[in-house]
């Protein structure tokens, strides 16, 4: 105990509450009395503590109010009790019934405050407005989590999302490292982390299973300032990403067959021109144009119409790999963007969409003429290598039609 403390005050406290926590601190905040009953509450041994701030064992919503109070500790009632938490040494928060009263000397000057606390049980702690505030919290898609200068996690609170679900307080005490199971700090967040220890600030997408979180990180200070660790929230945005990618995917995508659009095409293509410049190779472009789609709609209406661009739709996406980008082009245009490829694996992949075509059972029967360029071959930017590819393609269409006028 510390004897800068009136001896006649410290004996009538402890004889007030023997079997209570007693932990006095100065006006600066700076625990200088911790006894018996307060090791076995917070799990912290009496040398651990005198001489530290009594901020460590309050949760982070309590810090403002500990900032007033050492401010003003007039406004302490000593009639007044209240429900409230503090931290385990663990990091667990606890409920507890805790009365605050002054300290003073015998003329009469404050010389700190002196907590007498006792657990509670989560049954019947809390007042309203703090049980509506766990409600609160509980039930927001927001998960808090506070960590140490070592990154261990030291607190946690919010709904089980699926980050949080395996924050129970059997992970109190682990790393971030540990629990996002990131050995190696480059990684996100653990590097995001590391910032916030030397003051950096941030905000982050992250993916975690199924979910997708917004996180902000901040460093964690004490009333001067120094950096005790990070405390971060976390944003289940799972969503609205699904909803921003559904619009994304509608901005970009044809309706009815559901390949790239002209625009999402034209962008693409830009991309692979720069790319084939930097990096001196070659890709592929096909024009494709389904023939007597008008002849289609006349004979068998447009419902027949329809499904023959979805059917050819269907085979230029089985005869793409991942990379490439197949698009409709316009009414019965089509295109695919063929990546890290040469002039003979595009003379490959349209003499199989051909055979597609002419494999399909069912009517009416299909056909496409198709026309192909090369980077740089053919053209070396988007324009040149669509004119390439346009002026074959009808080239092609014009034989065809040549060929069925004389056929009849």
């Amino acid at each position: 105990m510390c004897t800068s403390l009136p001896s006649e005050s410290l004996l009538e406290h402890l004889l007030a509450g023997s079997d209570e926590a007693l932990v006095g601190f100065q006006t600066d905040g700076t625990i200088v009395l911790w006894n018996r009953a307060a090791q076995d509450l917070y799990g912290y041994t009496e040398p651990e503590v005198l001489g530290k701030s009594i901020a460590q064992l309050l949760p982070l919503y309590e810090l403002p109010a500990l900032e007033e109070l050492l401010q003003s500790p007039l406004r302490i009632d000593s009639s007044e009790a209240e429900a409230t938490e503090r931290l385990h040494k663990e990091g667990m928060r606890m409920p507890v019934h805790l009365q605050r009263s002054l300290i003073r000397t015998a003329s009469g000057e404050i010389l700190g405050v002196l907590e007498r606390t006792r657990t509670l049980s989560t049954a019947t702690a809390g007042s309203p407005s703090q049980t509506h505030f766990r409600l609160m919290v509980q039930q927001m898609p927001v998960v808090f989590w506070t960590t140490d200068q070592r990154l261990r996690i030291t607190s946690h609170w919010g709904p089980s999302l699926g980050l949080h679900r395996r924050m129970r307080a059997k992970v109190v005490g682990q790393t971030i490292h540990e629990f996002l199971r990131c050995p190696r700090e480059e990684e996100a967040p653990v590097k995001q982390h590391l910032a916030a220890l030397r003051g950096i600030s941030s905000r982050f997408e992250f993916r975690r299973r199924n979910h997708v979180f917004d996180i902000s990180l901040e460093p964690l200070r004490n009333s001067d300032g120094a950096i005790l660790g990070c405390i971060g929230v976390a944003l289940d945005i799972t969503e609205r990403k699904k909803t921003e990618e559904e619009i994304r995917h509608q901005a970009t995508h044809d309706g009815l067959t559901g390949l790239a659009n002209y625009r999402e095409f034209y962008c693409s293509l830009e991309r692979e021109v720069r790319r084939a410049e930097r990096s001196h190779h070659s890709f592929g472009l096909l024009l494709l144009d389904l023939d007597d789609l008008k002849g289609i709609n006349d004979r068998m209406g447009h419902l027949a119409g329809d499904r023959a661009l979805r059917r050819l739709a269907r085979v230029m996406t089985e005869n793409c790999r991942v990379t490439d980008l197949a698009a409709r082009y316009g009414g019965d245009e089509f295109a695919i963007l063929l990546i890290d490829a040469d002039a003979e694996r595009v003379q490959q992949i349209a003499q199989r969409i051909t055979n597609h075509l002419n494999e399909q059972p069912g009517e009416p029967r299909l056909s496409a003429s198709i026309g192909s360029a090369v980077y740089p071959a053919d053209g070396q930017s988007p324009q040149e290598l669509l004119e390439a590819a346009d002026r074959l393609l009808y080239r092609n269409k014009k034989a065809l039609r040549w060929q069925t006028a004389h056929a009849d």
